[in-house]
């Protein structure tokens, strides 16, 4: 083989998958088309569950040091209405103002801190497997060349080559509607008032939140004191744009005469974007050696929440398989994969298509479904729940057996238990090496025991709380920081051993006695 794994395309999810991978102890080959990264702005910010995890891989602090300015109040875009957050104390649903153009450019600099090769102006041509390999045609800057690895990941976006080589379907509805969103500066002949409202020469007052016309809708976004305000506006339309294609300041201006009937004067455009909605989901994301994540797997009708979804898909993905790779992943591990992130990517999709009937209605029953909403929205447990949904943060992966049966197993371990590790603190996260740890919160000398014989897998962190302030005396964490096992407070060995190991061998492989040959003769230690 050339590699171990080819992962086509270097945007946030094959660049999040490359560096986890690495971490892995995997060779990945990161191909991209583009030669150089796009400067076409896409996404403003990051958000989401992708944010906890990487503060339990010790990466937070970093990506929040490279935001251009203060994260904003938790306060979302859902469907036409808003999901205000700013009430709570501890939002469910949080994001960082990082541009993806930066965002790409940290991942960039950790896959390359991690060894990861990623070659750029490298366009796949060609896709084709067997039962041991799989392989891509390229056109790089000299010309045509192959490379052979063991999987192929296709990251490669919404016209995936990697896809329809793989001859995965990928079903769904474009909607006709085209979004131009423009971050800028206006001149002094505007003011901005207190509530939001702009008054603008020859037009009068111009609403702050968002205006519905008969052409379409107007968002503004401006605060005092703020130099830079947000020109938002949607409009039905049949055409294709190519994401590759800047918009033009012109191109904005053109569309606020076609929904507002006139132009806002503008001093400077500090960001000009355009996005088009599609609800697309690949019927399988594997489909024998080659895999699929990101927007090769799923489009989402609806802002904030591709990024999330497509790295937190990198992150479930590379653990699974480095584990084959390393011949010690147990069978249906990498399927998982498919089984996992396809279920929670259709909650993705669920609210997303909901935020499309509630945006899209332009009479007044519609007007009144959005203003109920909206009143149910002040309720905190509602408030909650779907912030929560939005996040990614209500996803739990079923745990098959007696370890399913802990109100923990299969969800994403919560900060509280995390937090309670000192050893946490010098390695700035309970993940770094994005190994799966047993964290004994109770001095559970008999739960370290039974695991010893995962100990070369398995890394053993040891807290200190009272049965008050813990929920479990001791959590198995998987590398994507979801729960594998928990053993409740004060649950004898009889019954929290057993399923502990059982969790060992389900998700990480035999126990190491098991694969040394003297174990033939000791069956009475596996």
């Amino acid at each position: 083989m050339d590699t171990e794994v080819i992962v086509v395309g270097a945007g946030p999810t094959g660049l999040m998958l490359a560096c986890e991978l690495r971490l892995a102890g995997v060779r990945p080959l990161v191909l991209e088309r583009q030669a150089v990264r796009r400067n076409t702005p896409k996404a403003g910010g990051i958000g989401g569950q992708i944010l906890e995890l990487l503060r339990h891989r010790g990466l937070l602090e970093r990506f929040e040091a490279a935001c251009p300015g203060p994260a904003p109040a938790p306060r979302f875009p859902f469907g036409g209405i808003h999901l205000d957050l700013t009430a709570l104390a501890d939002p469910p649903l949080r994001a960082l103002p990082l541009p993806q153009q930066r965002l790409e450019e940290l991942l960039d600099e950790r896959a390359a801190e991690l060894g990861a090769e990623v070659r750029r102006g490298h366009r796949v041509t060609g896709v084709r497997q067997d039962g041991r390999s799989a392989s891509v045609e390229v056109l790089g800057p000299e010309g045509p060349y192959r490379v052979d690895a063991a999987y192929l990941v296709g990251c490669d976006g919404a016209r995936s080559p990697v896809r329809d080589g793989a001859g995965i379907a990928f079903p769904g509805t474009a909607y006709p509607e085209v979004n131009r969103l423009a971050q800028v500066t206006l001149p002094d002949t505007v003011t901005v008032h207190g509530n939001g409202d702009l008054d603008v020469p020859g037009l009068g007052t111009v609403r702050g939140g968002f205006t519905r016309t008969e052409r379409g809708l107007l968002g503004v976004g401006a605060s005092p004191g703020s130099p830079v305000v947000s020109l938002y506006t949607v409009e039905e339309e049949a055409d294709e744009y190519d994401d590759d294609t800047p918009m033009t300041a012109a191109e904005l201006q053109d569309s606020l005469r076609r929904v507002l009937g006139a132009g806002i004067p503008v001093r400077e455009a500090v960001r000009l974007s355009r996005f088009t909605f599609k609800a697309r989901h690949a019927e399988q994301y594997r489909n024998g050696r080659i895999l699929l994540a990101g927007d090769a797997a799923h489009l989402f009708p609806a802002t904030g929440v591709a990024i999330n979804a497509g790295m937190l898909d990198a992150v479930n993905l590379a653990w699974k398989l480095a584990a084959a790779l390393h011949g010690r992943a147990p069978d249906g591990l990498l399927d998982s994969y498919h089984d996992e992130r396809r279920s929670a990517n259709a909650r993705t999709m669920l609210h997303a298509q909901a935020q499309v009937a509630l945006r899209r209605g332009t009479d007044p029953a519609a007007e009144a479904l959005r203003e109920l909403v909206q009143e149910l929205l002040t309720d905190e447990q509602p408030l909650r729940r779907t912030a929560a949904l939005v996040a990614g943060a209500d996803v739990r992966h079923p745990v098959p057996g007696p370890s399913g049966h802990h109100p923990m197993a299969g969800a994403f371990l919560p900060g509280p238990a995390a937090s309670a590790d000192p050893a946490t603190a010098g390695r700035g996260g309970l993940l770094p090496t994005a190994r799966p740890v047993l964290l004994d919160l109770a001095d559970r000398a008999d739960l370290r025991r039974a695991a010893a014989d995962w100990g070369s897998r398995v890394d053993v962190r040891t807290a200190t709380a009272t049965a008050a302030d813990r929920i479990a005396d001791a959590v198995l964490v998987r590398p994507d920081a979801h729960v594998a096992w928990a053993a409740a407070v004060g649950e004898p060995a009889d019954s929290a051993a057993p399923t502990l190991r059982a969790a060992l061998a389900h998700w990480f492989g035999a126990p190491e006695a098991a694969e040394r040959p003297e174990a033939a003769e000791r069956p009475d230690q596996v």
